[in-house]
């Protein structure tokens, strides 16, 4: 496999600027078209973020909208579904409602689909990776919390965070009324529209996971239903023996993820699809610091969706 390193001094051997191009559309068709053959000729598809390479870029530019239903129904457009898909991912999250729509649309056209994550598929993209059939992740993949993410005060955060804050205040109200006073400069920030408005999104974000988990990945075991609640509450909020989400961008590796019983194969285990997953990876970041790309989709049929900034 290529090192990053290595596929920089072959793009750099190029003579001009348009043979460059070429030469890093090509190897990145070829190395979809490669994991494609080695996962049994499924169909491949590969949506990935600049939010590593242009962290400067408006967010809602990096992250998962409903934009992306045309992206992916352009890309798709024309597959054998029957072949099923295998979506890699590299993103940092997004719009809980768009993340809905997409997976509601994969599974109307995929009955297999496999998520492998080459490094970071976080907040929506953990919701859609489990909403897969099976995850592919390596030492070095990680998902993340799903806790919804809010606007409140001119900024955005936690849901959870939100909820906690109000159960500490009630609690060190209620064993000294002294504190009454230092929390009321902070409570009427934390009215009741907004509280319910975490819990919905809390409720909303966890169901959704619960229900795609009992539907795919767990159909066919015993009380799937209870198990597929516990563990969407387990990426929402953290175990309950105190090990709670205190950061939305907290590392959940592949251990934690088989702990809670996800079909997770390791991507060391094919030496020939780690190297293809790394390479497609590596040429993507690649794309994205030499373009104005700022999204990409693309397929191993050399269908490309590119949102530049």
């Amino acid at each position: 496999m290529p090192s990053w390193t290595e596929l920089i001094n072959n793009l750099e051997s190029q003579p001009n600027d348009q043979q460059k191009a070429q030469w890093l559309n090509q190897q990145f068709d070829d190395s979809l078209k490669l994991i494609s053959q080695l996962r049994s000729n499924r169909n491949v598809v590969f949506y990935g973020s600049a939010f590593l390479q242009k962290p400067t870029a408006p967010q809602i530019l990096l992250q998962i909208t409903y934009e992306e239903v045309n992206g992916f129904m352009s890309i798709i457009h024309g597959m054998d579904y029957a072949k099923g898909l295998t979506l890699i991912m590299h993103t940092p999250g997004g719009v809980t409602n768009a993340t809905e729509t997409i997976v509601s649309y994969l599974r109307s056209k995929f009955n297999s689909i496999e998520v492998i994550v080459p490094t970071f598929a976080m907040s929506a993209g953990t919701m859609i990776s489990l909403a897969a059939d099976t995850i592919v992740m390596g030492r070095q993949s990680q998902l993340g919390p799903i806790d919804p993410q809010i606007p409140a005060g001119g900024r955005v955060v936690s849901a959870i965070a939100i909820l906690d804050q109000f159960e500490r205040a009630k609690k060190e109200i209620s064993e000294d009324r002294e504190q009454a006073h230092l929390w009321a400069p902070i409570l009427p920030s934390l009215g009741p529209a907004l509280l319910q408005e975490a819990q919905n999104a809390i409720d909303y974000s966890e169901q959704i996971v619960a229900d795609w988990l009992e539907k795919y990945m767990f159909r066919e075991q015993a009380g799937a239903k209870a198990k597929s609640l516990s563990v969407a509450k387990h990426f929402s909020r953290g175990s309950e023996d105190g090990n709670r989400n205190k950061s939305h961008g907290r590392r959940i590796d592949s251990t934690e993820v088989k702990s809670q019983g996800i079909k997770v194969e390791d991507l060391e285990d094919s030496q020939q699809l780690q190297e293809a997953v790394l390479t497609a990876y590596h040429l993507l970041t690649i794309i994205f610091e030499k373009s104005p790309a700022l999204k990409v989709l693309a397929s191993q049929q050399g269908k490309r969706w590119i949102k530049n900034g």
